[in-house]
């Protein structure tokens, strides 16, 4: 159960840049270079662009102004195509089972071959809610499930949000394990978060209004 390794070059770079929300722009001037292996916490108070920070770099938002690149200049593939998005919602669906939203996304995504459902979810302590329709799940257990989606297609690029959310103390720990392997294989994340994320990170705080 080995962690793929991500090539050497994995490198985002943020230049200047501005993000709108309802015609009002809520960032600005943000410039960041994240290289293979490394973490980025983005803090601040609510409504200071977190969330909106980390849509503009899953591709679900257009810059205002400024740029976001990945990799060697000569790749001419956005971040988004090499990006994992776990947003507040969790992307499953109710009605089918864990197994079955794993390997859908396992599929979806057209990823390297990561692990199997099963062994996903062991990584979380999950093995007996496999077979449980996702609806049924404990809000925790769904984060947890969401959580095992980054693991059953590898990509190097984690974007999280407030990933930690319905997590229990055990289930941090799982994760914060999770999230150092990552990183070892040159991965890289960048989590918005109220807590702490539980592996060394640089940090980017946002200032509402800013």
């Amino acid at each position: 159960m080995s962690t793929p390794a991500f090539p050497e070059n994995t490198r985002i770079e943020v230049r200047g840049l501005a993000l709108a929300r309802g015609g009002r722009r809520v960032v600005e001037g943000v410039s960041v270079t994240l290289a293979s292996g490394e973490a980025l916490v983005v803090t601040g108070p609510n409504g200071a662009g977190k969330s909106t920070l980390l849509r503009a770099l899953a591709g679900l938002l257009e810059p205002a102004e400024g740029e976001i690149s990945f990799g060697e200049p000569s790749d001419g593939e956005g971040l988004a195509l090499h990006a994992h998005y776990v947003g507040h919602a969790e992307a499953m669906k109710g009605a089918l089972t864990a197994r079955e939203n794993l390997a859908f996304w396992a599929a979806a995504l057209s990823a390297a071959p990561g692990l199997s459902p099963e062994a996903a979810l062991a990584r979380f302590s999950l093995p007996k809610a496999i077979d449980l329709p996702f609806g049924w799940l404990s809000a925790g257990q769904k984060r947890r499930v969401a959580l095992a989606r980054l693991l059953v297609a590898p990509r190097p690029v984690w974007l999280l949000d407030e990933p930690t959310t319905a997590l229990d103390a055990v289930a941090q720990a799982q994760f914060a394990v999770v999230m150092a392997d990552h990183l070892a294989a040159g991965g890289i994340i960048v989590a918005a978060t109220h807590a702490p994320l539980g592996v060394p990170a640089r940090e980017l705080r946002l200032e509402a209004g800013s």
